[in-house]
């Protein structure tokens, strides 16, 4: 049997969230199940199941080493957690265990076409919005009359903003040209944030705005983000502004997650036989220096 598969989510309040999150583990559990692979959930904080119970579960039924795949789209602990920390107490609980760490799923240019299929969605679910109001022969705002504000967690690490950041520009050039701008955003930790990102697009002359927001599952984040947009919306009735969809459950992650997972077994199998060759180099370094008697 392969190593099972263990997903870790940050943790969340919001019971939509949870919800989520689990049927995303049902959904990879049932894409593994023909390569017999076990596939478990936990939370590093803030949900049921947490993290450690999660581990002890798949122990129990008799396995001694994971892929634990952090679903995240940047590689900030700040932000996630420290999971290392957390599956080093879990190792101290079960000395047997081991672990990899796969990577995070984002910026997959799979990742950038959820993103831009959830902008799409967003574009064509709402009828032309006009100084506070509909008509019906209203002049329809073109793409490069809409600007696209790309909102992400926001961190106290630099580098992890810096990274929501590139993931703007890369789906700006990749998936959203004929768009005006998209602008960065986040909720905290980092400026601007969702109503300064908005007041960027509308002095750059957009006459709609779509908030993006680089987020895998629903929950407080999301609402978060549209009650900053739609307060500022209230206040900019000549602005149109609209609210896309988080990435979500769905078959398109699936497919990044799971690649995640063949890369961590892929990368440990590269790892180990590394280690064998270098031990069997120094086997026969040594053998060199202290060349093993003949016998007589």
């Amino acid at each position: 049997m392969r190593p099972p598969l263990l997903l870790i989510g940050h943790g969340t309040h919001d019971e939509t969230g949870v919800a989520e999150f689990g049927r995303f583990v049902h959904r990879l559990r049932c894409r593994l199940d023909r390569d017999v692979a076990d596939v478990s959930g936990g939370f590093v904080t803030g949900a049921r199941p947490p993290l450690a119970e999660s581990v002890a579960s798949l122990v129990a039924r008799g396995h001694h080493h994971l892929v634990a795949q952090p679903l995240s789209l940047t590689g900030d602990r700040a932000a996630l957690g420290d999971i290392p920390g957390t599956l080093a107490l879990a190792q101290e609980l079960h000395p047997t265990l081991g672990y990899d760490l796969g990577r995070p799923l984002g910026p997959d240019p799979r990742i950038l076409e959820l993103l831009a299929e959830r902008l799409a969605d967003a574009a064509d679910d709402m009828p032309t919005f006009v100084r506070g109001a509909f008509f019906e022969d209203a002049e329809p705002i073109t793409p490069a009359e809409t600007a696209v504000v790309l909102v992400g967690h926001g961190s106290p690490s630099t580098a992890a903003n810096a990274e929501v950041h590139r993931v703007s520009r890369l789906f700006w050039e990749t998936h959203a040209a004929d768009y005006l701008t998209v602008e960065t955003a986040y909720v905290s930790h980092a400026r601007p944030g969702v109503p300064g990102g908005l007041e960027r697009c509308r002095r750059l002359g957009a006459k709609r705005v779509i908030v993006l927001p680089y987020v895998l599952f629903a929950g407080g984040v999301l609402e978060r983000i549209w009650a900053a947009a739609l307060a500022y919306g209230a206040n900019h009735e000549g602005l149109d502004i609209r609210c896309a969809e988080v990435i979500g459950d769905c078959e398109g992650l699936a497919d990044v997650v799971i690649d995640r997972y063949e890369e961590a077994l892929a990368g440990a199998a590269a790892t180990t036989a590394r280690q064998r060759y270098a031990q069997a180099l120094a086997t026969e370094r040594l053998q060199e220096i202290f060349p093993v008697p003949a016998r007589v």
